[in-house]
């Protein structure tokens, strides 16, 4: 068709097929959304005579990034690149020639999303990363546009399916943590180099993306707090099967009275909590709005056709403000200044794995310790099959009732000074309504 849209490529890896994919077998579902079809005509790669998972007209492959970027004839830039320098200078060069631009990269927009969002209005273009976030989950669209009108206080999520399927194998199979992250990668479901997985960089970069649009507030990916899954202990997942509780990789926005939290963490949750059924490589967001109450957006959190298909409802978004001249209005810019919540405004309930003496007295003396700082206990457990009779160890769970961190920091430092505490093992927040 003549007045087909023409889009630029920048890159075609497993999601940029997956676009071409959807843009050559979804024609007519286009035609019929925007009354025009969707052309690639151009794309950029780094190898001309790779060998691709799909089939492109070899005239339409460039190594030179301007004959994308500078193409009259092409009105949209999909960039599914990745990496962030050089994917920023292509993006800033697309708004320089007056090109609307469809982004999947998490990393870029988590470390210059404002810079991005100022050029796209400057230069009266549209920005769209649905795709940035939790793969083929329309989270974005439904906070920016589904709960617009809402006050959004929370968003929780599973953002990550590398970490959630490691936990889903050690929690459901007892499979150790090194066992289950080999075979995730054996599956394609992580990477050779796992640290940004596992380490919960990836799921802060979406977290600081979603507190950004869900607060209206300028969250940077160094206010986010990241605590990864690495040589998490099967124990700890045991013991919270026996206290009604799933281990996740959550990351958590909480905003009230106008400051902001945002946490990348292994986080228990109660059996009940919607969360706790998501398994394997799945994604889930759970997003608590003032008017809307809770909802939750559930779907694949990776993979080609589904991230792409966000690329492309991204692009078909761009098309439909070309046809009505709105391009490069959706940029809202933040409404309220930042304002990190100090310690004692953070408030959780917490479990703790602590190795003690096992000896009278050792377990009031620990009890003191916390009444001092006035944490009370809602759940205490000693399994006697942990206890160490040869080192005269015992293991104690402790599960407290809301408190602040700025109590738990402290009650921290306490246990490391008290001769009955051989180690504090393990600690880690609870968090979605716990009461038993």
């Amino acid at each position: 068709m003549e007045n087909n849209i023409a889009v630029g490529l920048l890159g075609l890896g497993t999601v940029g097929s997956g676009v071409v994919q959807i843009i050559d077998g979804h024609q007519e579902e286009l035609v019929h959304q925007l009354g025009r079809g969707v052309t690639v005509k151009s794309i950029l790669v780094c190898d001309l005579e790779k060998d691709r998972d799909v089939q492109v007209n070899p005239g339409n492959l460039t190594t030179n990034p301007e004959a994308v970027l500078a193409d009259p004839e092409i009105d949209i830039i999909i960039e599914v690149m990745g990496g962030i320098d050089e994917a920023r200078e292509h993006i800033l060069r697309a708004f320089e020639a007056k090109k609307h631009v469809v982004t999947a990269n998490k990393d870029l927009m988590a470390l210059h999303g404002p810079e991005l969002q100022h050029a796209a209005k400057q230069n009266g273009c549209d920005l769209f990363y649905e795709a940035s976030v939790a793969g083929g989950i329309p989270i974005i669209g439904g906070i920016v546009d589904g709960l617009a009108s809402d006050r959004i206080e929370k968003v929780m999520g599973i953002v990550n399916g590398t970490t959630n399927y490691i936990l889903t194998k050690m929690d459901d199979e007892g499979v150790a943590y090194e066992d289950a992250l080999k075979e995730a990668q054996e599956l394609g479901f992580a990477e050779a180099d796992p640290t940004g997985d596992v380490g919960g960089l990836d799921a802060a970069r979406k977290m600081a993306i979603l507190a950004r649009l869900a607060f209206s507030t300028s969250v940077d990916l160094a206010d986010v707090e990241v605590d990864g899954i690495e040589g998490l202990a099967l124990e700890d997942l045991q013991f919270g099967r026996q206290l009604g509780l799933k281990m996740k990789l959550i990351g958590f926005a909480d905003f009230q009275d106008k400051q902001v939290e945002v946490s990348v963490q292994p986080t228990f949750l109660p059996e009940s909590h919607p969360l706790a059924a998501v398994k394997n490589e799945y994604n889930a967001v759970y997003v608590n709005g003032k008017a809307v109450g809770e909802t939750m957006f559930y779907g694949p959190g990776a993979g080609s056709l589904p991230t792409a298909t966000a690329v492309m409802s991204d692009v078909t978004a761009v098309i439909k403000n070309m046809l009505l001249g709105v391009t490069g209005q959706q940029v809202v810019t933040p409404r309220y200044d930042k304002v990190l919540k100090s310690p004692e405004q953070r408030f959780g309930q917490y479990y703790f794995r602590i190795h003690v003496q096992d000896r009278s007295g050792t377990f009031t003396e620990i009890s003191s310790l916390f009444n001092e700082l006035d944490i009370s206990f809602e759940r205490i457990l000693q399994d006697p099959i942990k206890n160490d009779k040869e080192n005269g160890l015992a293991e104690v769970i402790v599960v407290t009732h809301q408190t602040t961190l700025k109590k738990i920091n402290q009650a921290l430092e306490n246990l490391a000074k008290v001769d009955v505490v051989e180690e504090v093992k393990s600690y880690f927040r609870i968090e979605g309504g716990y009461d038993q």
